[in-house]
């Protein structure tokens, strides 16, 4: 599975572009659905880069959450 690029609103109102890859889906589709199902419950986490940094997205401080298909701009 290749990275996917989220673009992420905070609650806060800003946003920023992560990447996030997930070794256990095949597919895009499948990625997109885990990262819903985590964010969905109050105490999820993703591990995600933001640049060359590491860093944990919580989905108490998330609002939305956008994949396009070519991906967001870093």
């Amino acid at each position: 599975m290749s990275d996917i690029v989220l673009r992420v609103r905070l609650v806060g109102g800003d946003s920023m572009d992560v990447t996030y890859s997930e070794v256990e889906t095949a597919t895009e589709a499948e990625a997109i659905d885990h990262v819903a199902a985590v964010l969905s419950s109050d105490s999820g986490v993703l591990r995600c880069r933001h640049g060359d940094r590491l860093l944990l997205l919580c989905a108490r401080g998330v609002s939305a959450v956008e994949v396009a298909p070519r991906g967001a701009i870093l």
